[in-house]
């Protein structure tokens, strides 16, 4: 299995900005202009894009739509694409645009039979994003409880033919407190879809960590902060990436953190 590093744009009022554990109001703001950043990532090598229109995904409406759709468009590499999408015509919207994943959350707990639809109709096209606080999924950006469990919403979606799981650690995103090794194991371990990790990531051990969970269906690493604020380049992270993948990475050289 390849190990795909998704450099994240996350979208709030117009601008790319980065949120901490989740919370509005806490936005660290990184550039006036998301497009641009976008297509940064694209010529530095990106393999994937990670796109969030963050306002949509709070308040159910396409706050960033215009900006989000512009980047799937002109962007260079595949791009996975969410935040507000809410209903079939929203999923349509964006894969018709060009967005080759269309990442769902909210919809996919509030109306299951919408999400089996999009899967039927999409096929591989559809990824859930698990957003959680301890073993609780959160809908509505973040905002709200759903009280459903991690592990129960997971086996429920994997029937209907959801193509992947972006699992979210949302005590730790943004934080650069390293991510949540042990909860994506056993994420990992009780799905046969394709897992990939966010939230926390703070360096190239951080990725490397994760990395070795490709063997147990750990397929990527979403990675935003730590970027932004040059802990290490985009070309850095996916040869560290694919170091680990290919087996040619010697953990035991790892120096303790």
């Amino acid at each position: 299995m390849s190990f795909i590093v998704y450099p994240a744009v996350d979208i709030a009022d117009g601008r790319c900005a980065r949120l901490l554990q989740g919370h509005f109001g806490t936005e660290t703001v990184y550039s006036d202009d998301p497009i641009q950043v976008a297509l940064g990532f694209c010529r530095a090598g990106a393999r994937w894009l990670h796109i969030v229109d963050l306002d949509g995904a709070k308040d159910g409406e396409p706050r960033n739509r215009e900006l989000m759709l512009e980047v799937v468009k002109r962007a260079s590499c595949p791009v996975q694409a969410g935040g507000g999408l809410r209903n079939l015509d929203d999923v349509e919207q964006v894969l018709a645009a060009g967005a080759q994943r269309a990442v769902v959350s909210t919809v996919a707990l509030e109306d299951p039979e919408a999400l089996a639809i999009a899967c039927k109709r999409y096929g591989g096209r559809i990824a859930v994003s698990l957003d959680a606080r301890g073993n609780e999924l959160s809908t509505h950006g973040w905002t709200v409880g759903a009280g459903v469990p991690l592990l129960e919403a997971v086996r429920a979606f994997e029937a209907v033919g959801v193509a992947q799981f972006n699992y979210t650690d949302i005590e730790r995103d943004g934080s650069m407190s390293g991510p949540n090794i042990e909860r994506l194991v056993t994420l990992a371990q009780e799905t046969q879809t394709p897992v990939v990790a966010s939230g926390g990531i703070s360096s190239l051990a951080d990725l490397r960590a994760v990395a070795r969970l490709h063997d147990v269906g750990v397929a990527g690493a979403i990675v935003g902060r730590a970027l932004y604020e040059d802990k290490f380049s985009l070309m850095d992270a996916i040869r560290t990436a694919d170091e680990v993948a290919s087996g040619r990475y010697e953990f035991e050289m790892e120096p303790e953190r």
